[in-house]
């Protein structure tokens, strides 16, 4: 069925008015002054309303656009603006209207300025985006009205605008400095030398008492005549390969977020980390199938299209195919790596699945494994029931404590490092840990 739209309309003024006559004629009755002053004001209205309607503004003479949207960050107040031109000679007060927008929180529902004649101003709205990933604006529906304020006229312009929503980076500023962690990275986790045998080039120099026999090179000594030793460094740039979760199990809401959310965002947030490392960093998203996957690389390039591919990844309600992931990675990950596997394997169903295929996998890679806990369930499990309700939350409460904390012995048992924090410091928590293990060596 199509809507009525009207392209003028009364104001609440005219309204106001209206209900301000229909009063006197409701005292009316006995007292005569009222029915005068009714159909004075009346006629007073109806003057005012036509000379509203022939002063205008007309439609042409008002022009507005929305300007192109910044950066948008997931759960990050942002702002819309948009530009007003009145070509008139009278003051125009004008509201816009933005067409609903599934991933964007409006503040207010209309942005209401006042435009001069012959001048432009702009508007600013506040705006907060609720979901992650690619969207668009929608048509704009603007209303405007004279100084007489008696009649709304009322437009539509289509104003499509693609938007993007990322992740919010800048959790990891508000939680954990991160400019403090990158002064880190490029003072201590440059290419270290350490003891024992290295498998990276470092220098020449000539043999001397001591030196292994192994150590000598050859070609370097015909060259040069002399004995000369090849001293090797270890290996620093190493592979990182994040192993994402998209299934049934990251689709709650931990508060604003999903948990598929915070996991993206701990991920892009470590992508930074290991390229100023000089990492090697890959990719697998899975859920039923193999959503996405990039090989670890350490260029630019890669890390580019591993962030690209990470923001516009969403859970699907469907169970998550362990065995299909574990699979893929044996297949495509030789080389000893650094397996960042982000999912919430508390369903004891997942856990039977996957306990097998993280121990062979922990056998091989250093393996962390990445859950986020919900602060409901700690506070639950913190106050005092004092009725049945209470009772009963605090009972579930504890049994999913039980089973994460079971998931969690099972996981550290086969070798893997478990991380289990609130969904808010799993950022920071995520890159403490990278740095541990860079620090410490244990690839």
């Amino acid at each position: 069925m199509p809507r009525l739209w009207l392209r003028a309309w009364v104001t609440p003024r005219f309204l106001w008015t209206l209900g301000a006559i229909a009063l006197l004629l409701a005292c009316a009755p006995g007292v005569a002054l009222f029915v005068w002053l009714a159909v004075l004001l009346g006629a007073v209205l109806a003057v005012a309303t036509l000379a509203d309607a022939l002063l205008g503004p007309p439609a042409s003479a008002l022009r507005i656009a929305r300007l192109p949207p910044a950066h948008f960050a997931l759960g990050v107040r942002s702002e819309l603006s948009y530009t007003l031109e009145n070509r008139s000679k009278r003051t125009a007060r004008v509201g816009i209207v933005e067409t609903p927008v599934p991933m964007l929180h409006f503040d207010i529902d209309e942005c209401i300025g006042e435009v001069p004649s012959q001048s432009r101003v702009t508007l600013v709205r506040a705006v907060t985006p609720i979901a992650r990933g690619a969207g668009e604006l929608h048509s704009l529906y603007f209303w405007y009205e004279n100084v007489l304020g008696l009649v709304r006229r009322r437009r539509r312009t289509d104003a499509r605008q693609p938007i993007r929503v990322y992740p919010d980076l800048a959790a990891v500023e508000r939680y954990g400095r991160l400019h403090v962690r990158n002064r880190v990275i490029e003072a201590g986790l440059r290419r270290m030398k350490l003891r024992g045998t290295g498998t990276e080039f470092e220098s020449l120099r000539e043999w001397s008492d001591g030196d292994a026999f192994r150590t000598i090179d050859w070609k370097a000594s015909a060259r040069r005549g002399k004995i000369m030793v090849a001293q090797h460094e270890v290996e620093r740039s190493q592979n990182v390969l994040l192993l994402l979760d998209c299934g049934r199990l990251m689709t709650p809401r931990l508060g604003s977020g999903r948990k598929l959310d915070y996991a993206v965002t701990a991920a892009l947030s470590l992508v930074k980390i290991a390229g100023l490392a000089n990492d090697r960093v890959g990719l697998v998203a899975f859920a039923r199938e193999i959503l996405a996957a990039r090989a670890p690389r350490s260029t630019r390039s890669s890390v580019a299209g591993i962030s690209d591919t990470l923001y516009g990844l969403e859970p699907r309600f469907e169970e998550a195919n362990y065995t299909r992931a574990f699979t893929y990675l044996r297949h495509h990950l030789h080389k000893r790596s650094l397996i960042v596997f982000l999912t919430d394997v508390i369903d004891p169903l997942a856990q039977a699945a996957t306990m097998a295929e993280v121990a062979s996998l922990a056998a091989h890679h250093l393996l962390v494994c990445v859950f986020m806990n919900d602060a409901a369930v700690s506070a639950a499990l913190n106050q005092e029931p004092h009725d049945a309700a209470a009772a009963y939350r605090a009972s579930v409460a504890l049994d999913l404590a039980n089973e994460r904390r079971i998931a969690k012995t099972m996981l550290e048992r086969t070798g893997a490092i478990v991380i289990d924090v609130p969904a808010k410091a799993l950022t920071t928590t995520l890159i403490d840990e990278y740095l541990r293990v860079k620090r410490r060596g244990l690839l």
